[in-house]
């Protein structure tokens, strides 16, 4: 099957159960590891936010007379060092070291959504693997049936006129070869699902395939108990929570603006050094200090704007965040609808229709080969019955998918996705 194009990598001990397949991604994912990183550059970046900036020196000469230059000609001549302290704005710096604070926590539920986005992609890939796997099985178990067939109808031409069993043989042996179509798609199918997967979990896919096993699905129906929660648990659900707290970021930034509301003030000192008059006479040293600030008196189309471009900020978040919860409930709900429309399809194949089918490609094939029945008809009784048995397969699969996405719709920050329950026939 398609699980040879992975014998260049080593072989998994055995079957890749999902649960394995989940951890493997997540622990080979680099977004993860850029993310923390990204965290500690935020936490570093809060501490620097958060001290005042550098003073800064000034050196200098002042009062020099143009004409010679000389230091010591005239009293005012001083050689300066000063420094000078700004403050910024109101509790700029403490705003601006909350900000980075809660940026930082953004990357611990971006983490958390990633997290739950790895299980559900894996998921998917590992029940494309499974169904693509069940199908080929089923398949080559049947292979001989439709062998049998051939052999039937070319026995019954070799007894009979060429007439009347010709055609058999050419129904016989044209579903074969279609049946072996089917197998190389399915087949492609595979291979190109596993070479998807092993794009998350890297070495651990192995020519062992998947878990015979189908995870997924549970005992009872889904909508019991979890329909009343759901509206609680996608408001707990990461994207919301990273949401939520960028609308943390964006009321800091509100915060932020009203503070150029008021004064940056400074202090400054300056020391002036004075040399000796030319008569030898002592010149005092001087020093100086000052206290500046400015003057935010014109407001209209500085600070008043800067404040009203972070209040739409601000709505535009909240308005986000009321989206995300309505969007999430809609494909919540959407996924429970397909998953008890799916449970009724199941119960109706397993029950019903299948040991229908059964019973019909049974009878067609029984009364063709004592000469009362017709060859295509017992031919197409053996397809209908194969079909059906494949599309179970693909059911089973999208009703694990649909479950899947349910689970991550519906997935907290405080309780990571755990392991689906095996499928109970």
């Amino acid at each position: 099957m398609g699980a040879a194009l992975l014998t260049s990598l080593p072989a998994a001990a055995g079957p890749l159960a999902l649960d394995r397949a989940i951890d493997l991604a997540i622990q080979n994912d680099p977004w993860l590891l850029e993310s923390v990183q990204i965290q500690d550059a935020l936490q570093e970046e809060s501490i620097a936010a958060g001290t005042l900036p550098d003073p800064r020196l000034k050196l200098g000469a002042a009062n020099l007379p143009t004409d010679t230059f000389d230091t010591g000609q005239e009293g005012m001549t001083q050689t300066t060092i000063g420094i000078t302290q700004s403050f910024p704005r109101g509790n700029t710096l403490q705003l601006a070291s909350e900000k980075k604070s809660q940026l930082a926590v953004v990357e611990k539920f971006r983490r958390e959504n990633r997290k739950a986005e790895i299980e559900r992609t894996v998921t998917n890939l590992w029940l494309d693997i499974w169904s693509s796997e069940q199908s080929i099985e089923l398949i080559e178990a049947n292979r001989g049936l439709f062998e049998q067939l051939v052999d039937v109808a070319e026995a019954g031409y070799a007894s009979a006129s060429m007439g009347a069993r010709q055609q058999d043989v050419i129904r016989a042996s044209l579903e074969l070869t279609r049946l072996d179509d089917r197998l190389t798609s399915l087949e492609s199918t595979l291979a190109a699902s596993q070479e998807g997967l092993r794009e998350w979990v890297q070495a651990e896919v192995g020519g062992a395939g998947v878990s015979r096993e189908l995870p997924a699905q549970f005992s009872g129906p889904v909508a019991n108990g979890w329909e009343l929660t759901t509206v609680d648990a996608i408001r707990q659900h990461p994207q919301v929570r990273t949401t939520e707290q960028l609308v943390e970021t964006r009321t800091v930034d509100l915060d932020l603006a009203r503070q150029s509301y008021k004064p940056e003030w400074s202090i400054s000192a300056q020391y002036g050094y004075r040399e000796d008059a030319p008569n030898g006479q002592d010149r005092a040293d001087l020093f100086s200090v000052a206290v500046g600030f400015d003057l935010p008196i014109f407001t209209g189309n500085r600070q008043d704007r800067r404040v009203s471009a972070s209040t739409s900020r601000l709505e535009a978040a909240k308005s986000q965040r009321l989206l995300q919860v309505r969007t999430l409930q809609a494909r919540a709900r959407t996924a429970l609808a397909r998953i008890d429309r799916l449970d009724e399809r199941i119960r109706l194949y397993q029950q019903t229709l299948l040991p229908q089918m059964e019973e019909q490609a049974g009878a067609a094939l029984s009364a063709y080969n004592n000469d009362d029945g017709d060859f295509a008809e017992a031919v197409r009784a053996r397809i209908d019955q194969l079909n059906a048995n494949v599309e179970l397969i693909q059911m089973r699969a999208q009703r694990a998918k649909h479950l899947a996405d349910f689970r991550y719709l519906t997935s907290t920050t405080d309780a990571p996705i755990s392991s689906l329950t095996h499928y109970q026939d």
